[in-house]
């Protein structure tokens, strides 16, 4: 049955370029040809070759073999040639009719009619070309041994008669069509279908090769973010220790805590990108393990340092439907914004300040907000390693399908806003 196929489809790859090394079934010195499309002119031109030798070193020993025994060698050299001739019409004429067809650029499913068609019609003349030299074969053969009248073959009852007609047909038709391009047929149907899992292999074996290279590089961002805060947090409480030191302690307490919750979380994605290195699915179910609660409690313990270090200054506030919190969240992309609101809005404004976090379903999407009352935007702010840091790990995470804006909040402060799908539309 041929393989149904829409209207406009054409084969999708070149005919005189050697396939895919996956798409090819059999290989080696004397099957190179099928390294290319079967009925392409260069698997043509190779199948014809050897098919050539083959035949001609048997047409060799034949035409040999009937000019020894005739003691005629004209006889031997003509025999010689009609069996190499007739052989050569019954292997090479149907897929010479099928490349022909196979190289007109017709549509898909025409083609392959086409194609079948062309085999068929070899078939055809594979039998003219062997009844063309079988019948000389046998006059020579006659002539070897003295005989010039044909010898009457013996009488079958019409029954009989019927069964062998018909056995010779069908091996006939088996012959003919194993020589002729049937056995080709079948390569030549199941060629598409392999081109194109080897095609989709290797789209999966890119992805997933994307997908493993984003996901390290979004672990190298990421950690820019901790040294960062550590080193903000110990010059803090070195500043502490003279000063005050029983705020010096609260603070380290403080930091002790949060390192507990963040570090162990950090660790394990770190040993997952050096172990599932060849398994993505692994290595993002890894990293996109934590969820929206712990994210903000590890922004909670990051504000309670901010507000020890800032002698009490900030105050914050999560307001979130705790039904969120079991939400997949990429880790250490929220607490960036807490950071750049603290760093850019509380720290440099005098008097106490407030920084609020808020989450929300919006249809299909997460929106979060981090709102601080501080100094506002201020020239410069957003183009720093913070937000550079939550720009870089939105396009890893999610390609174009997030959204992140900076604005003002008048009279004073700022507004960071997320837009992120929901869980089963990350990248």
């Amino acid at each position: 049955m041929i393989p149904s196929s829409t209207a406009t489809d054409r084969t999708p790859y070149a005919l005189d370029q050697p396939l895919p090394a996956e798409v090819v079934v059999a290989r080696g010195a004397w099957l190179g040809y099928r390294r290319y499309p079967v009925f392409g002119w260069r698997w043509l031109r190779g199948r014809s070759l050897i098919f050539a030798v083959a035949i001609g070193a048997w047409a060799l020993l034949t035409g040999w073999g009937m000019g020894m025994m005739a003691s005629d060698m004209r006889l031997g050299l003509l025999s010689g040639l009609h069996f190499f001739g007739g052989f050569i019409l019954m292997s090479c004429v149907g897929p010479l009719f099928a490349t022909l067809v196979r190289h007109r650029g017709w549509p898909l499913r025409r083609e392959r009619i086409g194609v079948v068609l062309a085999v068929l019609a070899g078939i055809v003349v594979a039998y003219f070309a062997d009844t063309w030299a079988s019948g000389y074969l046998e006059q020579a053969v006659a002539k070897t041994h003295g005989i010039t009248a044909k010898v009457k073959p013996p009488e079958f009852s019409p029954f009989v008669k019927a069964i062998v007609a018909t056995v010779n047909v069908a091996f006939a038709v088996l012959i003919y069509g194993a020589l002729g391009g049937g056995l080709a047929l079948r390569a030549y149907f199941r060629e598409l279908g392999r081109w194109q899992d080897s095609r989709q292999a290797a789209a999966i074996a890119t992805l997933q090769a994307e997908k493993v290279r984003s996901e390290l590089r979004l672990g190298v961002l990421q950690a820019q973010v901790e040294p960062h805060f550590l080193f903000n947090t110990l010059a803090s409480v070195r500043a502490l220790v003279r000063q005050d030191p029983a705020q010096a302690e609260a603070t380290l307490d403080a930091l002790v805590d949060y390192l507990r919750a963040s570090i162990p979380r950090l660790r394990d994605a770190g040993a997952a990108s050096d172990s599932t290195l060849l398994d993505s699915t692994m290595l993002d179910a890894t990293l996109l393990d934590s969820t929206l609660g712990q994210q903000l409690d590890l922004c909670a313990s990051y504000l309670e340092l901010m507000r020890l270090r800032t002698a009490g200054r900030l105050s914050h506030a999560i307001e979130i439907d705790p039904a969120l919190r079991e939400l997949p969240f990429p880790p250490l992309l929220l607490i960036s914004l807490v950071e750049n609101a603290v760093k850019h809005g509380i720290e440099p404004r005098p008097g106490p300040g407030t920084i609020t976090l808020s989450a929300e379903r919006d249809g299909d999407a997460l929106r979060l907000r981090v709102i601080d009352d501080g100094l506002g935007l201020q020239p410069g702010v957003g183009g720093g390693l913070g937000l550079a840091n939550v720009r870089a790990q939105l396009e890893a995470h999610y390609g174009d399908r997030a959204e992140f804006a900076l604005r003002s909040r008048p009279p004073h402060g700022a507004c960071a806003e997320l837009r992120i799908p929901l869980a089963g539309d990350a990248r």
